[in-house]
């Protein structure tokens, strides 16, 4: 997987100071200011949410200047209303999400006795303490100074396939996903320090140094000319 990986390389950013910054607070937190591990590893669930819904931020953005945009079904490709990539984009992440945090809070133990396995996804915002407002704050800053903002002030909007930006934020939550919920699992040893310096580790060298864009253009190109 790495060799495949290391195919995609991409270049450091002056804005990567954001993701790096905001990924070290939790460490700092639980190592010196007497967070939970179990709050940090909450914040790094919920990231998935801010991921997807800085996404549909930007899908917003592009049907304000390009209203529809191609869609490939099968064999054909068929112009579809921005709306569609919204509607499908919601859905399909939402069950990626709700999965990933359902695992998480039920492996954590952090949902209340008795509550059904989509509480945790259904209402996290119950789940929000001191410490985690702080990180989620963190993450939110670096999120919208490290994707969202670039995506405006390069005018990437302008020309972006809306099938790209849909499954832009896969590559990373699929990684997220698999850390996060070995970390849940670990908690439970009071492994947390200890892992969470290995999970930002890894987490940092798919952010910075993996362009997952290039990948979705080779998965696209790919499927065109299969289907052409």
């Amino acid at each position: 997987m790495s060799s495949n990986f290391n195919r995609f390389p991409r270049p450091l950013r002056r804005s990567d100071l954001f993701p790096i910054l905001a990924n070290l607070l939790p460490i700092l937190g639980v190592a010196f200011w007497g967070w939970s591990p179990v709050e940090a590893f909450t914040v790094y669930a919920l990231e998935t949410l801010i991921i997807g819904i800085f996404t549909l931020l930007k899908m917003a953005v592009v049907i304000f200047h390009r209203p529809s945009d191609e869609w490939q079904a099968g064999e054909q490709a068929q112009k579809l209303g921005g709306i569609f990539f919204m509607v499908f984009f919601t859905v399909h992440f939402g069950m990626f999400a709700a999965i990933q945090t359902s695992i998480f809070s039920s492996v954590a133990g952090i949902a209340p006795p008795g509550a059904g396995p989509l509480h945790f996804f259904l209402h996290w915002y119950s789940y929000i303490t001191v410490p985690i407002g702080y990180m989620l704050a963190a993450f939110v800053i670096s999120h919208f100074a490290n994707h969202f903002m670039p995506f405006m002030l390069n005018g990437e909007y302008r020309t972006i396939p809306m099938t790209k930006l849909m499954f832009q934020p896969y590559g990373r939550i699929i990684i997220q996903q698999f850390t996060v919920i070995i970390g849940s699992m670990l908690l439970m040893f009071n492994f947390g320090l200890g892992f969470m310096i290995v999970f930002v580790a890894i987490k940092l060298y798919f952010d910075l140094f993996i362009n997952f864009d290039k990948m979705i253009d080779k998965s696209i190109a790919e499927a065109e000319k299969k289907n052409a």
